[in-house]
């Protein structure tokens, strides 16, 4: 589909669209929306929505439903801009977020990393050509939750100013079900021909409904696969596994972009934020455990050289996260470390890891590093941009699908198969009893965050002093002036999801923190609190005042705050920056690393605190349907 007809012709076909009712366009499927929106938090996408029609009828069905206790969310999606902002007016008073994308790629809506019970697309199938079909119809798969359905219109009966002006195409039911049967959904309901809504004699319309098995996903067999039959020379398979759980469960923001490739769609990461993790998984595990991670004699790995890892014994598995800041030796050891581990996975995991009966170097790839040569500097803070340096690390979609939604299940898997490998090897041979490898286990636990507000709380009484008795901090939930009693509150709670980021910490009344525990705020509380939440990001963290300031280009440092974690070897002096243009307070580029890469949506580059605020109500809604949280 081309946006241009339908955005200069958007007033005449908002009207021809809004003249039927939804009842009238969707008869024949709506027997199945009861059993959908029983459901208080399901999602709905509507794809190509046109005017609004549908989605205003899906956002009021909710609130009927469910009223003050209505969770569910739509989703409009339209790529002719024109028709789109006579849309959004349609549905101006409803719970709808519009956003501008289109089939095949859809890069904009899988971005938000969420899946969907219902995906609609009504009059959008003959606009996807045959070449397109294919990956379209995998990409609607990897949106849908397991049981959810998708709803395709099929109009017959194109003209030639159809094909021409309106770049319409032939479809056919078969090749659908065909398409469908080739990503895992079966077909639900496939009805006859009907005639026309609008009267017109040459157009006659079918509809199927796809749908998801509860049953998982289908790259389930495949990780099951490498975790547990691939042979292994040593751990790196299960690493590079690990850590892409980890990224994938921890952190939606880091994915650059997704792209297609003949052998299925693939999602981007940076190469250096998987060397990251990699450092900070091994890190531990043979530094303080002393565990051999091959059968041979030696307990050095590829990736641990003299002049990178072996000059970083000092630190410790917490120090390798988004965020941090690294000078002098030990900035220059840590580029050589990252280096050596982007160049370890390319080698190791990612050419030997293949598909079922498929040999090394063979077809398609599982994972691919396109790397590149990174100087070391006596600086490096540890953001998304920075690690995109080393290049781009890509696996596939459906791959990364099953570690976001699933990693509480997959994850045990990977540690048990770890555990037995390791106690298998002849350097771990004190740990080879069943009843000794309890060791193994808890040097496997993933080193999450310590619980702890003291910095923020530090931030807190430091405003206090600075700010006059009219500007008093409130408290973000109820609007309480904090004078005395107060807490610092983690919106996402900590014990359901461990984050002690800048933009997750916020100024409560203690009796209100105490209410709220550790549930999850509602999104009705959540948006309530919007001012309150974005002015505290503003004064503790974004304010020019804090006059700390770290280059974006060069990522050296101007002033350190204090407590911040920085190496004290041989510091670099500010007159020795190599660029000190385009710099940013260094908390506030902290601020928004953190973020960025936490949440759901947002651009590497992105500044803005409204996108941040977007990305934490999505991200809510993530919590809530992947963990089942109770409510505040």
């Amino acid at each position: 589909m081309t946006p241009q007809f339908y955005n200069e012709n958007a007033k005449d076909l908002a009207r021809q669209y809004l003249s039927k009712s939804f009842e009238e366009v969707h008869q024949s499927w709506s027997q199945f929306l009861p059993a959908i929106f029983k459901n208080s938090n399901a999602r709905i996408l509507d794809l190509g929505a046109g005017a609004g029609r549908d989605a205003k009828y899906f956002a009021e069905l909710a609130e009927k439903t469910h009223k003050t206790a209505n969770n569910i969310q739509v989703f409009a999606v339209e790529p002719a801009t024109e028709l789109a902002e006579l849309g959004a007016k349609v549905t101006k008073d409803l719970k709808v977020k519009w956003l501008n994308d289109a089939l095949p790629s859809l890069s904009v809506i899988t971005k938000q990393e969420v899946s969907f019970d219902l995906i609609l697309l009504s009059a959008v199938w003959m606009h996807i050509s045959q070449s397109a079909r294919a990956r379209s119809i995998r990409k609607l798969a990897n949106l849908l939750k397991p049981g959810g359905k998708i709803v395709i219109s099929l109009r017959h009966g194109q003209t030639d100013d159809d094909f021409k002006q309106r770049k319409m195409h032939i479809v056919c039911a078969d090749e659908l079900k065909r398409l469908a049967t080739d990503v895992g959904l079966f077909t639900k309901l496939a009805t006859a021909k009907e005639t026309d809504k609008l009267g017109r004699n040459h157009v006659s319309w079918q509809t199927l409904v796809l749908q998801m098995p509860d049953d998982g996903t289908g790259a389930f067999p495949f990780i099951r696969h490498v975790a547990i039959n691939d042979g292994k020379a040593a751990t790196h398979k299960l690493a590079l596994l690990r850590v892409l759980l980890r990224i994938a469960d921890g952190h939606p923001g880091a994915v650059l972009r997704r792209e297609s490739s003949p052998f299925g769609d693939r999602v981007i990461l940076p190469a250096g934020l998987v060397a990251l993790y990699w450092c900070h998984q091994y890190k531990d595990l043979i530094d303080s455990h002393q565990l051999f991670q091959s059968p041979s004699k030696s307990p050095n790995m590829g990736f641990m050289k003299a002049d990178g890892w072996h000059k970083l014994t000092h630190r410790s598995a917490s120090d390798y996260r988004i965020g941090n800041l690294f000078t002098g030796e030990d900035a220059i050891a840590l580029h050589k470390t990252i280096s050596a581990a982007v160049s370890n996975i390319k080698t190791m995991p990612c050419r030997y890891i293949t598909f079922p009966n498929q040999e090394a170097g063979s077809g398609a790839k599982v994972f691919d590093i396109a790397s590149k040569t990174v100087k070391a500097k006596a600086s490096i803070f540890l953001d998304l941009q920075t690690l995109e340096q080393w290049g781009e690390f890509s696996l596939p979609e459906s791959t990364w699908l099953a570690f976001n939604r699933y990693a509480c299940w997959i994850e045990p898997v990977l540690v048990s198969e770890w555990v037995k490998t390791m106690a298998s090897y002849s350097g771990n041979a004190q740990y080879a009893t069943s009843e000794k490898q309890f060791h193994l286990y808890q040097a496997l636990n993933w080193l999450e965050p310590k619980r702890t507000t003291t910095e923020v709380r530090n931030r807190f009484e430091q405003l206090k002093q600075q700010l006059p008795k009219s500007e008093q901090i409130q408290c973000v939930w109820s609007a309480k002036s904090l004078q005395q009693k107060y807490d610092i509150d983690h919106s996402m709670p900590f014990a359901r999801w461990p984050n002690n980021d800048l933009w997750n910490l916020l100024p409560t009344d203690s009796q209100i923190n105490n209410q709220k525990s550790d549930r999850l705020p509602t999104e009705h509380k959540l948006k309530a609190s919007k001012e309150r939440i974005q002015h505290w990001w503003q004064t503790a963290w974004l304010n020019d005042s804090n006059n700390l300031s770290v280059s974006t280009q060069s990522n050296e440092v101007n002033e350190v705050p204090v407590g911040y974690k920085i190496s004290t070897r041989s510091f670099m002096p500010s007159t020795a920056l190599e660029q000190t243009t385009a710099s940013l307070p260094i908390q506030s580029k902290r601020f928004f690393a953190e973020a960025n890469i936490a949440l759901p949506g947002l651009s590497s580059n992105n500044e803005s605190i409204d996108d941040l605020f977007e990305a934490l109500v999505m991200q809510r809604g993530r919590l809530k349907e992947m963990q089942q949280l109770r409510e505040w």
